[in-house]
Formats: C-alpha cells, structure tokens, sequence
C-alpha cells in the first residue's frame, strides 16, 4: 500500500506538474505579444520625434535662408539711399526792412538877435505855437536909437548944404552967360553941388543903415511853427557884434511835415523809388501806423558806411508826432525777376561754395547756387535753379555728385 500510494503521488506529482505547465505557456505568449507592442509604439515614437527634428531643421534652415534673403534685399535698398525733395515756388516774397531813424522838422532855425541892447520884453514861452509874423520879443536899444538921431541931423545939414549948392551953381550958370563970372569959378560952383548931392545920398543911407538895424528891436517869427527853446530873459544883455558869439534868442521848429532821414543799406539801394509811399512806427504809438513818402535821396553811397541816405516826409497836421522821436520807416523791396524761393534746409555749405542737390534722371548733381535774400525758413535764389528742379531736403553731407538715389514716396512737394 505504501508502493501504491507512493506511485500514486508520483502520478500526481507529474499530473500536477503537467497541469501546472499549461498557464505558463500561456502567460509566456502574452507576454511576447505585448513585447512587440511596445516595440512597435517606441518606433512610432522615433519616428515621430525624428520627422518633428526633420521638421524644425527644415524650419530653421528656411528661416535662415529667409533671413538672408531680407538682408541681401535690405543692403540692396541701403546701397540706393531714398530721398525727399521738393520743387523750387517761382517768384520770391518781397521783402520788408525796418530802418530807424529820427523825426526832424522840417524848418529848425535858431533866431539870433541883430543889434545890440537889451531885452525889453518876449511874449512866448516853449511850445507855443506862433504865426509868421507874430512879435515874439522887443530889444531896447537906447545907443543905436540915439546914433539913429545924430544920422538924421546929418542929413538935415546935407540937404541943407545941397539946396545952397543947388542955388549957387544955378547963380553961376547964369552969370557966365553974361561973362560976369569966370569959368573957373562956375565950374567950383557945380563940382560943390555935385559933392554936396554925394554927401546927402551917404547920410541918407547911413540914417536907412540905422533905421534898418532898429527895426530888427522888434524879433518877428520867419514862418509858422513851435517854439522849442527860450534862452533869454527880460533885462538880458543882447549882443550881436561881430567879435562875439551870438545867443539864440529862441529856436523856433516847423512840425506841420516832418523829415526823417535814414541809411539804406547798398544793396537795397536800387528799391529806393521817389514818391513811393512807406509805414512809419513808433513805439510811442504801438499797433499804429503812420504814412511818409520817399521824396528825394542823396542818390550816392557814403563810402564810410556804404549807406545811401534817404528823406522821408511824414505829414503832422495833428500834431502827434514830435521833432526828435525815434522812428521805424518799413521799405517794401520787390521781388527779383526770374528768382525762384526754396527752403533754407536744402542748402549745402562747401568748400568751393554753396551747393544744392538737385535728382536729376535718379542721380545727385551738386548745383552751385545764389542766394538773394533770406528770409529766415526759406532764402531767394537768384541763379542756379529752374522751378523744375528736384532739390534734395536734410541732403547728407557725404553726398557727392553722380550718386544714385530714388525719391521717397509721399515726400514730393
């Protein structure tokens, strides 16, 4: 029995182990299966992620070439520098230029005394306005009125002395038709009577002399105007002799016109037109202004200051204006012919001279050029340019003459 059950476990034993062996195998070849699986995912995936770097690559190399192209394309454009221009306006503006200068009357005279004495009495003070042929003082002059009296003695006696003569050189005449008198006696008598008329005509024109110099006690105003000084007084010595300087007794202004004069520079010595009329300011007067005519000039350069001196009249009837004040007279210049107008920022200053640059068929040519006037944002070419002419703004001062540039769009003008 114990053989028996002993083969027996035996027999199990092996059943067992048959029996056993059937799951393994089973588990073994699931096992192979998903071994492949995973194989096959992890080449997918090696293939994914190497058509991703296949792909980036590509990207990055297309980016680059791109790249490369843009820059190739930019050092292009760069090598052809863009430029704005603008065209020159035909015509200039005219030109307005402000000169000082200073009203003056347009009468000043000093009056002086012209005999002696002493000043009785004056009848005006400054700023009175008087009339030609007003009294403006008396002189008293008590020598001269007394050498005026002796003057007329003497005449009286000469006319006396000739009206003898007279009657004497007639006697005489009369007797020498009757051969009572000589010759030689008659003839004394009419050389006496032509003495005694000389000797009357001399006091006659010493007493006029005298009566002229005391008419001149009475000082009359020569035209109307304003007095502007009084330097005397009642009582003051007046002394018009030769060997003395003589005081001004008054000083009388004519300010119904005034004249003011003023330096024009030479080279707008050609816009000076007489009869042309100009603006006066005054800051006096501000926001106001007052109308003059150019109405003559020296019509020569002082060659000290290079300057033609210009009058200009100013009416005054209202009497604002003053002999003296400080004045702005604005002269007009008129345009140049055939000059053209361009900005001041297209003008190259160099060594050989000033220079714009002009595009002419997509190249730069540096085109000398004259200047008239300037005014400040834009300046007057006289020559050099034709109102055609494409001019470079802002130009580089590297750029040279036969350079290639193409115009910016838009930036025509």
């Amino acid at each position: 029995m114990t053989t028996q059950t002993s083969e027996t476990s035996d027999a199990e034993a092996k059943g067992d182990v048959t029996v056993a062996a059937k799951p393994v195998a089973c588990a073994c070849s699931t096992f192979a299966v998903h071994r492949g699986a995973g194989r096959a995912r992890r080449v997918i995936i090696a293939v994914v992620v190497l058509a991703i770097l296949v792909l980036g690559i590509r990207s990055g190399i297309l980016s680059r070439a791109r790249a490369e192209e843009r820059l190739v394309h930019a050092t292009t454009l760069a090598a052809v520098p863009s430029v704005a221009v603008v065209y020159p306006k035909v015509g200039s503006a005219s030109e307005e230029i402000s000169l000082p200068g200073n009203t003056t009357p347009y009468i000043d005279t000093p009056i002086y005394a012209r005999t002696n004495g002493y000043l009785r009495q004056w009848f005006f003070d400054i700023g009175a306005h008087v009339t030609k042929g007003q009294l403006l003082a008396v002189i008293e002059t008590p020598e001269l009125d007394q050498q005026l009296d002796q003057a007329n003695a003497q005449l009286r006696n000469a006319q006396a002395n000739l009206q003898l003569a007279q009657i004497t050189a007639a006697r005489w005449q009369h007797l020498l038709l009757t051969n009572s008198v000589s010759q030689q006696e008659t003839d004394q008598a009419v050389s006496d009577l032509s003495a005694k008329q000389a000797l009357v005509a001399s006091n006659e024109a010493n007493v006029r002399r005298l009566q002229q110099l005391q008419s001149y006690e009475k000082i009359y105003a020569p035209f109307d105007g304003v007095i502007t000084q009084r330097n005397t007084d009642i009582g003051d010595l007046i002394d018009a002799g030769q060997n003395t300087t003589p005081r001004e007794l008054f000083h009388l202004a004519s300010i119904s016109t005034l004249r003011v004069y003023i330096p024009v520079p030479e080279v707008y010595a050609n816009a000076v037109r007489t009869g042309e009329k100009v603006a006066l300011t005054l800051d006096e007067y501000p926001g106001q202004q007052f109308t003059g005519t150019l109405v003559r000039n020296s019509d020569a350069i002082d060659p000290a200051s290079r300057t033609l001196n210009v009058e200009v009249d100013v009416a005054n009837r209202e009497g604002k204006l003053r002999p003296g004040a400080y004045v702005f007279v604005h002269l007009t210049v008129p345009p140049v012919s055939g000059a053209v107008t361009i900005p001041s920022n297209t003008l190259l200053f160099r060594a050989e001279g000033l220079r714009v640059g002009v595009v002419r068929d997509g190249h730069v040519e540096l085109v000398p050029v004259t200047i008239g006037h300037d005014y400040g944002s834009s300046v007057e070419v006289v020559s050099g340019l034709k109102p055609t002419d494409a001019v470079i703004v802002n130009p580089s001062d590297s750029l040279e003459s036969g350079q290639a540039v193409e115009l910016a769009k838009g930036a025509q003008s």
